[in-house]
């Protein structure tokens, strides 16, 4: 029984693929809705696996154990609240703080922010704009996973002497010191004149963002001595193995104490740590993945629309060899899997097809623009080509039901 339903099958798969060859291009402009559709769902998945991997790669090397602290949640603020736009500058002070009375933090850093235009660098008649210029404590720099690539980082003794050294990015290194030796160079950041004692190798970018390594790190204390109006800070922690949660708690409730929140307000900060940064973006692009896919969900459906119509132009056209088939003993069965398999036959074509082009789009963007990223995962071409065979099996059940209920006498009278 199960040998004969097999070659049934088989010999409806030759007859669907018979006629798709017979009628190619009405075949093709019947899958065009469900190859675009296809198509469009996979590379959106693609984008979207590519930026998440980016995303996962350059948050990691941040480090695992560290929490980024700023006056409001770090990480993608799409809108601020009226409260958070009006909430007071971390201070010094604070980390310090921090550093002084949590346990299961390992290390405390602090950076200042000065709001406003980029900062302009210069070196021998050559400039650089849209620098990332930040005054920074050595524990910082250490919190953020720097890679050195040669000279040294800063300490806090030239922290606390205010020494006029840096630590530049390696695209800084690239624009000013192509082919030369970058330590012991003075630049020049928005006319003050800086020390070069150490470069930085490449890291990983953030999505849509290719400026990390445009930054140049000063002190703490010697950027505070350029800019004294210069109020806002990030700290950065490092909590110790297996302790973040521990950590995160511990400088919640120092954190409230020192800034004087009531118990019933809100913090008056936010902590981010990797993961959550993470799945704060997962959850953005998750929306943007779902939106995209219900509108390129209207292609699939104006596919199987097109295919059931085109299925019922060829019950007509068949009726006759429908008689035929019923006349030598066809049961209903085997009309109905007849037409159904034809339906599916088409959609799964357009879906391999649209794979196909999804698969070259996500090279060629990939090749093209490597700031972003596309990579097709296995599940979105399982779940694509799952769905172009439904939309057959679901838009080609009218047309294979009449085709089967068609009276055998009827149908041979047919011309």
């Amino acid at each position: 029984m199960a040998k004969e339903r097999l070659h049934n099958i088989r010999e409806n798969l030759l007859l669907a693929l018979d006629t798709l060859r017979t009628h190619k291009f009405r075949s093709f402009l019947t899958i065009l809705g469900v190859l675009i559709g296809t198509m469009t769902v996979i590379s959106v998945a693609a984008i979207f696996k590519g930026l998440d991997q980016q995303m996962v790669d350059a948050m990691e090397g941040f480090g695992t154990r560290s929490l980024f602290i700023f006056k409001f949640e770090p990480g993608i603020n799409l809108q601020l609240t009226r409260e958070e736009r009006l909430r007071k500058p971390l201070t010094y002070e604070q980390a310090m703080g921090i550093k002084d009375q949590c346990p299961a933090v390992e290390a405390v850093g602090v950076e200042s922010i000065v709001q406003g235009p980029p900062a302009v660098a210069k070196y021998k008649g050559l400039e650089m704009v849209e620098t990332i210029f930040r005054g920074a404590t050595s524990e910082h720099i250490r919190n953020v996973n720097v890679d050195l690539r040669d000279g040294r980082l800063y300490t806090d003794f030239d922290d606390l002497h205010r020494r006029d050294v840096a630590v530049i990015g390696a695209d800084v290194v690239t624009r000013f010191f192509e082919g030369e030796d970058a330590i012991g160079k003075v630049i020049q950041v928005d006319g003050h004149s800086f020390e070069v004692i150490g470069t930085l190798n490449k890291r990983k970018d953030f999505p849509g963002n290719n400026s990390n390594d445009g930054v140049i790190y000063v002190p703490y204390f010697t950027f505070r001595k350029f800019y004294p109006n210069a109020k806002e800070n990030l700290i950065t922690a490092v909590a110790l193995p297996g302790k973040v949660d521990q950590a995160k708690d511990e400088v919640t409730a120092i954190l409230r104490r020192l800034r004087g929140d009531k118990p019933s307000a809100p913090d008056s900060f936010g902590i981010a740590t990797a993961e959550s940064i993470i799945n704060q973006f997962r959850d953005i692009m998750s929306m943007v993945v779902l939106v995209t896919v219900v509108v390129s969900s209207i292609g699939l459906l104006v596919g199987g629309i097109g295919v059931m119509n085109i299925m019922l132009v060829s019950v007509t056209e068949r009726t006759r060899e429908i008689g035929v088939r019923k006349a030598i003993g066809a049961r209903r069965s085997d009309i109905t899997w007849q037409f159904l398999l034809e339906a599916m036959t088409l959609t799964g074509t357009g879906g391999v097809l649209g794979i196909l082009l999804a698969a070259l789009l996500s090279f060629l963007i990939r090749t093209l623009m490597p700031a972003l990223p596309s990579r097709v995962p296995l599940w979105a071409v399982v779940m694509g080509f799952a769905a172009s065979v439904g939309i057959g099996l679901f838009f080609g059940m009218w047309p294979a039901v009449k085709a089967s209920r068609l009276d055998p006498i009827v149908a041979l009278r047919h011309e």
